[in-house]
């Protein structure tokens, strides 16, 4: 890591880093990229400073990774790329309008827990960032996994929960529900809560706000136990904060990280993002 043309700056002392002297839209060489991976399974969550990223950049680093979720909810893709998900509070003349665009972002989750292959790396870009707010938290869920009592991790040793994009949509912002259509493509997939990290082999929690119910058990007291859970694993000291310049770029893992946006002043103030969620595997 040392021989390689970039400095990593550590975010918190638990999770986040930052990439000094990568220029995405100069090209990588497989060496560089190997590098950034690696720093991505040890960080879990990588900032690059503000640089142009144009769409096509940005897409074409999320392919190194794998390949590259077309969401479901189309009505968010941009810049000519299927591949892209733009997240807008201002109209076509750049001004704020004063509604959110996605309400359920400011809930902890982790992307594309809601299918069967679920997201490995998000790739976020910010394009417009407001002055105070709208920032994105995140947080280890190795760490979490860690916290529990020997009591909790045998409780939730075989749990299977159902996540759910209709759900979490509806419940965050369902004045804006997906169409039948989307809810056919999309319907409730079922993973572990505890999951095994592929590449590193340690076991995280795998929930968030898409987890609707627990398999097998009756939903009341499912949601109870989600509910109890999603607080339980949130822990400050375990949270990187990230307040955004415009045009940086930030690239976490799903597999172990949950994230959330925070609110900002959607009338006065103007945030637009760009992202795209890489797939990886089945959860197990």
């Amino acid at each position: 890591m040392a021989a390689l043309p970039f400095q990593i700056r550590p975010l918190s002392s638990r999770l986040g880093a930052e990439l000094v002297g990568v220029q995405l839209a100069k090209g990588i060489s497989d060496a560089v990229f190997d590098g950034i991976h690696a720093a991505f399974l040890s960080h879990q969550v990588l900032l690059f400073e503000p640089q142009d990223v144009p769409p096509g950049v940005q897409v074409a680093f999320a392919r190194r990774f794998g390949e590259v979720q077309v969401h479901v909810m189309n009505q968010y893709h941009a810049g000519g790329y299927p591949e892209l998900y733009r997240l807008s509070n201002l109209d076509e003349h750049g001004r704020p309008t004063g509604k959110h665009p996605d309400k359920g972002t400011l809930a902890w989750h982790t992307d594309g827990s809601w299918s069967r292959v679920t997201g490995q790396a998000t790739i976020i870009y910010g394009e417009v960032v407001p002055k105070v707010g709208g920032e994105t938290h995140f947080c280890d869920m190795y760490g979490a996994y860690e916290r529990l009592s020997e009591a909790w991790k045998a409780r939730i040793a075989n749990l299977r929960a159902v996540h759910n994009l209709d759900f979490s949509r509806n419940r965050r912002h369902g004045e804006d529900p997906m169409t039948e259509t989307q809810k056919r493509e999309r319907p409730p997939v079922d993973h572990p809560i505890v999951r095994t990290h592929p590449d590193t082999g340690r076991r995280c929690v795998y929930l968030g706000d898409h987890a609707e119910y627990i398999g097998g058990m009756p939903y009341d007291e499912g949601r109870a136990l989600i509910e109890e859970l999603n607080a339980m694993i949130v822990h400050p000291d375990l949270t990187y904060q990230h307040c955004w310049t415009a045009g940086e770029l930030l690239l976490w893992d799903n597999r172990c990280v949950l994230h959330k946006a925070t609110a900002f002043d959607l009338a006065t103030q103007g945030r637009v993002v760009r992202r795209c969620t890489v797939l990886g595997e089945v959860p197990h």
